[in-house]
Formats: structure tokens, sequence, C-alpha cells
């Protein structure tokens, strides 16, 4: 049961992003939809392929498909409405992306036996990889690539999970929302990680 909600949480928050990207970057209806699927199960899609499960698996989520594709309808017939609080509630719906997926992913690679490696690899993949697949589609850097701290959050939730620290539901759910916590208070205060510029060092050199 708590796969499933996290998954369902998940596929909502990146439909919604995927969609509101396409429509920010003047996509037609096509393009939202494809955007907004893309970066619902791009994730996914990539995870399955480095933790050795069938691509095939996806369509299986027929469920999950028609919860993306009624998101993506509400955004697209209603743009007015959720575009008027996007600036303040975008990144949060990211947040929730990022953290519903890592933690699905995680709890994949762990009913898989998978090591604590893997683990970790499979919550990144699956709560970034569509993110940066709908970035690169609209011609964007990916946010993941950005100094901004974003995978950190997921890491650290496959770690949770890899180390059963978190088993419950109660437990997922707590993580859940602490990885939620942590990715707005990252953004709100931009918490950043050390970065390395070799067009700042060039330029640093020549003002000598």
């Amino acid at each position: 049961m708590t796969w499933d909600v996290l998954s369902a949480i998940g596929t909502v928050a990146f439909a919604i992003s995927g969609a509101i990207v396409a429509m920010e970057e003047d996509y037609d209806i096509l393009g939202i939809y494809i955007l907004g699927i893309v970066t619902a199960f791009g994730g996914g899609a990539v995870r399955n392929l480095l933790i050795g499960v069938p691509i095939s698996a996806l369509w299986s989520q027929g469920l999950l498909f028609q919860i993306a594709l009624l998101s993506i309808t509400c955004v697209f017939l209603f743009p007015q409405i959720l575009l008027k609080h996007w600036n303040t509630w975008g990144n949060f719906t990211d947040a929730i992306g990022l953290s519903a997926f890592a933690i699905q992913g995680a709890l994949y690679a762990v009913h898989m036996n998978h090591p604590l490696s893997a683990v970790v690899v499979a919550a990144v993949l699956t709560g970034s990889g569509g993110g940066i697949i709908r970035d690169m589609l609209a011609g964007r850097k990916p946010l993941v690539l950005k100094y901004e701290i974003y995978n950190v959050w997921a890491i650290l939730g496959g770690f949770a999970i890899g180390l059963k620290l978190a088993k419950t539901p109660l437990e997922l759910y707590t993580l859940f929302v602490l990885l939620v916590s942590f990715r707005i208070l990252s953004y709100k205060y931009k918490w950043k990680l050390p970065t390395r510029s070799i067009q700042q060092m060039k330029n640093d050199q020549k003002g000598m």
C-alpha cells in the first residue's frame, strides 16, 4: 500500500510538473502530454534498465498512466488556476515527486535484493530521471546538474531504506515528509553544493 501511494503521489507531481514546463515552452497539446508522461515515467524506465527490470513492466502500470493523463488534462484545461501560483508551489510539486519516487525506487531495489549501492542508485534515478529528461526535452539545463542541492535528498532516502532505517509504512511516510521538507528548505534558503568553475578560474587569472 505504501508503495502504491508513493507511486501515485510521484506520478501526479511529476506529470503536472512536466505539463507546466511544456506550457512554459509553448508546446502544443501533444507536446504537453508527451512531456508530462515522460517526466512521470522517465525515471522509472531508466531505473528499470539499470537494475534489471524489463522496460515492458512500465506498461503494466495502467492505473498510473490514467492518473498521469488526468493530471495533465487538469493542467491543460485549468492553467490559470495552476499557473497563478506556480512560482510558489512549483518547487513544492517537484519536491513531492523527487521524494516519493526516490523512496519508491529504493523500495523497488530492496525488494529485488540488490546491494546498498544499487538501492541508492535506484533512488537517485527514479527521483530525478524524469526531471532530467523533462528539462533536456524542454531545452533547459537539468535542475539536478545545477549547484543547488537536489539529489542529495534522494541519496539520503536511498541510504535510509537500504540500511533498513525506514521499513514500516509509518517510517516510510515520515521519511517522505522529511525529504520533502529538506528539499523545500534547500530551495528556500539556497543551500548549495561546492562548485568549481573553469570560466571563473580563467577570469580570476586574467584579473591578476
